[in-house]
């Protein structure tokens, strides 16, 4: 299965920054724009805006032929996915530990990109800051207990339920079960045109 275009750009950022051995730091300082938001494109948890992304293919010493080249879309959607486990795939979203991401799937829904994964907390896994995504979330629980701390209220949810919202407030979350949760977590990508 094909991921989406979107997803396979923020990929090829990353891929081609490493094979020329450029750190985040130095793509961000010759794009003209803050590491963080290097970090963030290159792992799925923002869409770069046009000129954005034309100043890093640019400072990566390419033209847009070549770094398009072999992204091309699939024009023709299917209506039904079946995603085998074994096909699913490791995701570095962030580094935190206790925190195992693996990719369901990746698609373009109704023209916006869209991002289903699996999180894995391990038994008293939580983040040390707040963080903020440019997609809506929603989390189901499948198993385990988490506290989820958005802006300054809590969430206490525990196996079977879940969570919608707008993933631009802080939020952050930890495992305040006895043992593993496992959450299916979709993200819906906001676009900022």
């Amino acid at each position: 299965m094909q991921d989406d275009i979107i997803l396979k750009i923020s990929y090829r950022i990353k891929e081609i920054r490493k094979e020329k051995r450029i750190t985040i730091q130095e793509l961000a300082d010759r794009a003209g724009v803050s590491k963080g938001l290097i970090s963030q494109i290159e792992n799925n948890r923002t869409i770069p805006s046009l000129p954005v992304l034309m100043n890093i293919v640019q400072s990566l010493d390419l033209d847009l032929t070549s770094f398009f080249k072999d992204l091309t879309g699939d024009n023709q959607q299917e209506k039904v996915f079946v995603i085998r486990s074994s096909e699913y795939s490791p995701l570095q979203k962030e580094v935190a530990k206790g925190f195992n991401y693996q990719r369901i799937l990746a698609r373009n829904i109704q023209s916006g990109p869209v991002d289903f994964v699996l999180l894995e907390l391990k038994k008293g896994a939580r983040r040390n800051k707040m963080v903020v995504t440019d997609a809506f979330e929603y989390k189901y629980l499948i198993k385990g207990k988490i506290d989820y701390l958005i802006e300054d209220k809590n969430y206490i949810l525990e196996e079977g339920d879940s969570i919608f919202f707008d993933g631009r407030l802080g939020h952050n979350l930890s495992n305040i079960g006895d043992s593993n949760a496992l959450m299916l977590v979709v993200y819906y990508f906001i676009s900022n045109g």
